[in-house]
C-alpha cells in the first residue's frame, strides 16, 4: 500500500506516505491517503495527526504515467477527484494536522502541506508547482498559503520551487531541522497539542477553518475546471507525453 498509518501512544496517528520511487500517488493511492486521514481523525482517542512520507521525498504529486497510459479521461478524472478528496480530508480532519516535509514538495503534494495546520521541514525540502509544465492547473490555492501573493504568481508561472528556509523566512513553516530530526520534530509538537484538552483542540480547528478568508475546497474545485478546458484542447496530453518520454529533462 501507498500509505501507512500507525500511533505514536495512544493519541498521536502517523500517516505515512510510502509510494516507491518518487512518492507521485495513483488515483487508487490518493483515496487511500483520504480515508486514512478520515479514519484517525474520527477516533476519538486521536488528538493529532504527523503526516510524513518515506524515501527521496515528501510527495511528487499525480502519477502521470498511469494517467498517460490510461485511455480517455478515467485517470485524470479520478486524480483530480481523489487529489480533491485527500486536501479537504487534511483540512477538515477534526484535529490539527503537522505535515513533516522533506525533499520535494511538489503538485499534489503541495496541497497536503498548504492545508496542513502546521508545517515542518528538512533543510532539503522544497516546494513547486510545475502544472503548467505538465498542461495542467490547480494547488495554487494551498501554495497561496505559504507564499506571499506575488511570490505564488511567479511559482505557478514559471514553475520554479521555493526552500524551506524561504518558506520559513515567511512564518509558513514553523521550523527547519536536519532531515535525521524531521519527524522527532514533528512528534514533539504532536506530543504539545495531545497535552492539551481534547475538546478545546477540536473546538479550535472547527473555528479556525470557520474564520479562514478563503474556502479552499470551492478554490480548489474552481482551478480544476480549467484543468479539465486544458485537456480537451489536447494540450495537456502532448505536454504530459512528453514529460513521460523524459523531454527537457
Amino acid at each position: 500500500m501507498a500509505i501507512r498509518t500507525g500511533r505514536h501512544g495512544p493519541h498521536i496517528a502517523e500517516i505515512v506516505l510510502d509510494a516507491p520511487p518518487v512518492n507521485a500517488l495513483d488515483v487508487k493511492g490518493w483515496f487511500e491517503l483520504a480515508d486514512a486521514l478520515t479514519a484517525q481523525g474520527s477516533d476519538p482517542a486521536t488528538r493529532a495527526v504527523v503526516l510524513r512520507a518515506e524515501g527521496r521525498g515528501f510527495c511528487a504529486g499525480v502519477d502521470i504515467k498511469q494517467m498517460q497510459s490510461t485511455s480517455g479521461f478515467e485517470a485524470l478524472l479520478g486524480a483530480n477527484s481523489g487529489c480533491a478528496a485527500a486536501f479537504a480530508a487534511v483540512y477538515d480532519c477534526p484535529v490539527p494536522v503537522i505535515a513533516a516535509v522533506h525533499g520535494y514538495c511538489l503538485g499534489g503534494g503541495v496541497g497536503l502541506v498548504g492545508n496542513a495546520d502546521i508545517v515542518v521541514a528538512a533543510d532539503d525540502a522544497y516546494v513547486g508547482l510545475p502544472e503548467v509544465d505538465r498542461g495542467a492547473l490547480g494547488a495554487a490555492t494551498h501554495l497561496a498559503r505559504l507564499v506571499p501573493q506575488h511570490r505564488m504568481r511567479h511559482m505557478v508561472y514559471t514553475a520554479e520551487s521555493a526552500t524551506a528556509a524561504e518558506l520559513h523566512a515567511y512564518g509558513s513553516v514553523f521550523a527547519v531541522v536536519d532531515r535525521a530530526e524531521l519527524r522527532d520534530a514533528a512528534l514533539e509538537i504532536a506530543d504539545r497539542i495531545a497535552a492539551k484538552d481534547p475538546a478545546v483542540i477540536r473546538a479550535a480547528k472547527q473555528s479556525l477553518n470557520g474564520i479562514d478568508p478563503v474556502d479552499v475546497k470551492r478554490s480548489y474545485r474552481y482551478e480544476q475546471g480549467f484543468t479539465f478546458e486544458l485537456n480537451l484542447t489536447g494540450v495537456s496530453d502532448r505536454l504530459r507525453d512528453g514529460f513521460v518520454r523524459g523531454d527537457g529533462d
